[in-house]
């Protein structure tokens, strides 16, 4: 069953034009959005690309590093656990504005926390090679915050990015067109209304003329009647026309 229409009269026509305005207005301001976040989408996707390159050499040199200091300095897991496990790294999370977009964004903070035992790790020896493989894990530790912070924005935007075009869409496609057509169907009627109104007044006025042409006749045919010359263009008003009034008497009152 096709949806009621609303009556087409003036007022209604001026609602569903402002609707219409304000449609147009955001599909075009929605549009925008979506131009934006595809921009961003795509410079997320090139930096997670360029960023997992980066890491897949980081984690071979810090493993192979790892081995190497293990190879130089012994097992040195056993003391590394033994010793004041306090943070050098920390992670600060923030957000950012993108087209009206919140994203996370992590950061690394460096909390100079550097514990004296990790200090005398490579006194017994290796100690070059131990400082080489907090060097290289160091790496790679802040490039797993880069990429998590460019993964979670990746998965952001993308959600963002599917709302907002089918917003986009629904506008387009379903919200527009449906006001358009209401607004076509109403300015028909409208002009139909007023067709049918100026018929109705000629009409009218067609009528009004038959009407004074068959008085004009019938004041005609009484004068002829009554034996009293009608006047061309007289309808009859003043019979008194025909008559010499000089041979009237006078009445004295």
């Amino acid at each position: 069953m096709s949806e009621a229409k609303p009556p087409p009269t003036r007022m209604v026509l001026t609602i569903y034009k402002a609707k219409h305005k304000g449609a147009k207005k955001g599909y075009e301001l929605l549009k925008k959005k979506a131009d934006a976040l595809k921009v961003r989408f795509r410079d997320i996707a090139k930096a997670i690309h360029d960023a997992k390159l980066k890491m897949t050499e980081a984690c071979s040199s810090s493993f192979f590093s790892m081995t190497q200091a293990q190879y130089a300095a012994g097992d040195i897991k056993a003391k590394v656990l033994e010793g004041n496990m306090e943070a050098k790294v920390r992670v600060d999370g923030r957000q950012d504005n993108i087209a009206g977009v919140k994203m996370p964004i992590f950061n690394e903070l460096d909390t100079n926390a550097d514990s004296a035992q990790n200090d005398q790790l490579g006194l017994a020896g290796g100690g070059r090679a131990i400082q080489n493989c907090r060097e290289k894990f160091g790496i790679l530790l802040s490039l797993l915050i880069k990429l998590a912070s460019l993964q979670t924005s990746f998965l952001t935007v993308d959600e963002a990015l599917k709302v907002t075009n089918r917003r986009v869409n629904a506008l387009e496609n379903v919200t527009l067109p449906k006001i358009e057509g209401i607004l076509s169907y109403i300015n028909k009627e409208l002009d139909e209304l007023e067709r049918e109104d100026f018929t109705r007044l000629k009409k009218v006025k067609e009528n009004k003329a038959i009407k004074l042409k068959q008085n004009e006749l019938e004041a005609a045919e009484r004068a002829a009647k009554a034996g009293v010359p009608l006047a061309s263009g007289d309808n009859g008003a003043n019979l008194m026309d025909g008559y010499d009034q000089s041979l009237d008497e006078d009445i004295v009152m």
